[in-house]
């Protein structure tokens, strides 16, 4: 069996003159910051008022794209056509998001599979990478054009409870929009810098951030020894933010206006006036006692009282997660030394209230909570850069490791800039009826398709019992130890079926083939990701056809002979649009193929269900 090696890098840059921002991708706004002579600074608008970029993308007819306040301009104009919150859908299928759907002004496609969500804007379809990389895009050019400088690398902050796949996503956008994403680093951890916590080698305490953000909330508790980080446990909902504050603003009025919500419902561009309305609403309450304006002729008036009754569940909701964190951590309110506010929506009087007594101490909340997150990422990045030397640096991977998928896909496992040790693993499963054997094929590099990464070694994972595809449950661990030294295990759950193959090196990557990679990476991302679609529209076509099949020939029978037709015929266009090289067509047939078969399949499950039950009691 040959062997090869990965090489590491320790985590700082060689040159002392590259700068490094820090980004916080936020659901409701988006910033950039930067650390120059020891200051960080959140960069601002033309006008110099605002460093928020709010996290809005509008697609225009000839083409173009608006983001930040401009598009935000949009959402009651053209709403069909303004995405927002895109953050809540990074990493997710559609199942992930079923019933807040209906919380969305635009398009998000049911295609009744685990693949990620997509958006349809006209007959394009788009993934959340895609549109966050216009976000992306946006604030790098904000800062280079403060700045007059080129920018290329970046630290960008995610919730400490985003899973792989939530901080692939945000890599991959970062690379879209021409960003070296040299580290994704937890909010709670960025916070915390740029409070000053954790910046002194002889740090030593335990501090609870709690964030509560536009659209996501969550609790971390970090152990912080001698500059090191350590996430003891963190709780929190990827649905639950002052988006739902505003939320419950507009049912409060629709109550009070029956009018106002059949008006509501029968037209989404008001529906998002009254969200702003509501949005406005919330950020007075936090200063005045009242809130009163009219949407077309209907009053609208709410009090703080009123305000903070609302909210109330939502709260606890929040305060009952900071139970469960502190439980998970085997700590009490007591051992923790500092309560960090993050998120525009700490602003509320009722939160830092309710916060401060659950944890029996005052809260930090002097920095301006919506930039906190953006300066303490700013902060990492300059330590990145080799600016800080008292602060520990742990090695990491140079470049990332995955795996070969169905089409030649490149599966990042450990995402590159990785801190190792590391153990990190993901579920597959069978493309092929009957499958027992599984090729696994280990690649480094960042591209999108192996053929342009560095492969490393393959193995056999063999005796697979035969099933159906997609039945079996395989997993694969990347161990990468302290030295380098890569383990791949491989094991289908079902059957207890295991192998493990160590990858040792005999050659190494000279930094400036690794160099060629990233910079192939970063030159080619549109392309790349461009293939990486049709190729992923091609493979979810060839499911959907497979299970199109099956279902017809079970219950062809339920069907009337135009029904059945009309399900070959556009299982036909789907096969054919999957011949081609437009995913965007390929998407459309999906659709169409799904849209139809849907209330079909009901209907069949209804039979089989009522098949099943026939002659028996319950």
């Amino acid at each position: 069996m040959p062997s090869f090696s990965i090489d590491l890098k320790e985590g700082k840059l060689h040159k002392d003159t590259d700068l490094i921002v820090g980004i916080d991708l936020g659901t409701t706004n988006s910033l950039v910051a930067y650390m120059k002579e020891g200051t960080t600074h959140a960069v601002k608008d033309r006008d110099g008022k605002s460093p928020l970029v709010p996290s809005v993308i509008h697609f225009l007819p000839d083409g173009g794209i608006l983001v930040g306040d401009e598009a935000k301009a949009k959402l009651i104009t053209d709403p069909q056509h303004t995405i927002y919150s895109v953050k809540r859908l990074m990493g997710k299928s559609y199942h992930d998001v079923e019933g807040f759907e209906q919380y969305f002004g635009y398009q998000i496609i049911d295609e009744d599979t685990e693949s990620l969500v997509k958006i349809r804007v006209n007959d394009r379809f788009y993934t959340p990478v895609e549109l966050s990389a216009e976000i992306l895009r946006a604030l790098k050019a904000r800062i280079e054009a403060v700045l007059e400088q080129p920018v290329s690398k970046a630290v960008i902050t995610v919730p400490a409870y985003f899973n792989d796949a939530q901080r692939q996503a945000t890599r991959d956008a970062g690379k879209l929009a021409g960003l070296d994403v040299l580290r994704i680093v937890n909010e709670p951890t960025a916070a915390s810098l740029a409070y000053g916590i954790g910046l002194h080698p002889d740090d030593n305490q335990t501090i609870a951030v709690y964030d509560l953000g536009g659209g996501t909330f969550d609790i971390s508790i970090l152990r912080i020894q001698e500059g090191i980080f350590e996430v003891l446990s963190t709780h929190g909902d990827t649905f639950l933010g002052g988006d739902d504050f505003d939320r419950a603003v507009m049912d409060f009025w629709m109550e009070q206006n029956p009018a106002l919500k059949t008006q509501i419902e029968a037209g989404k561009g008001m529906s998002q006036a009254l969200r702003l309305r509501a949005e406005a609403a919330k950020k007075q309450l936090s200063r005045s006692d009242v809130f009163e304006d009219t949407l077309d002729g209907f009053p609208l008036r709410i009090s703080r009282p009123q305000f903070e009754s609302l909210i109330q569940p939502l709260l606890q909701r929040t305060i009952d997660a900071c139970r469960k964190a502190l439980r998970d951590a085997g700590l009490s309110a007591a051992d923790i030394q500092h309560v960090i506010m993050v998120g525009g929506s700490t602003r509320t009087p009722l939160v830092k209230s309710a916060v401060a007594e659950f944890f029996g101490r005052e809260v930090y909340d002097k920095l301006n909570p919506d930039e906190v997150v953006a300066l303490g990422a700013a902060i990492q990045a300059d330590v990145l850069a080799g600016n800080q030397k008292d602060l520990l640096l742990i090695d990491i991977t140079p470049l990332s490791l995955g795996i070969e998928t169905v089409g030649g896909l490149m599966d990042v496992i450990l995402p590159r800039n990785s801190k190792i040790p590391a153990k990190v693993g993901r579920s597959y499963t069978t493309s092929v009826d009957g499958q027992r054997n599984l090729k696994v094929a280990v690649y480094q590099g960042e591209r999108d398709l192996v053929e342009h990464n560095r492969p490393l070694g393959e193995f056999i994972l063999r005796g697979i019992p035969p099933m159906p595809a997609g039945l079996p449950k395989i997993e694969i661990h990347f161990i990468l130890d302290a030295d380098g030294i890569l383990r791949v295990r491989a094991k289908e759950l079902r059957s207890g079926v295991e192998q493990e193959v160590e990858m040792r090196s005999q050659y190494g990557i000279s930094e400036e083939d690794m160099a060629r990679m990233l910079i192939d990476s970063i030159q080619h991302a549109k392309e790349d990701v461009a293939a990486r679609a049709l190729l992923e529209a091609r493979n979810e076509a060839q499911s959907v056809l497979i299970a199109t099949e099956r279902f017809l020939q079970q219950n062809e029978a339920l069907f009337t002979p135009d029904e059945s037709a009309r399900i070959t015929a556009l299982a036909g266009d789907l096969a054919a649009a999957a011949q081609g090289t437009d995913k965007d067509l390929i998407n459309k047939a999906m659709e169409d193929l799904n849209t139809y078969s849907a209330p079909l399949a009901h209907r069949a499950l209804e039979a089989n269900v009522a098949q099943a039950l026939k002659g028996s009691k319950l």
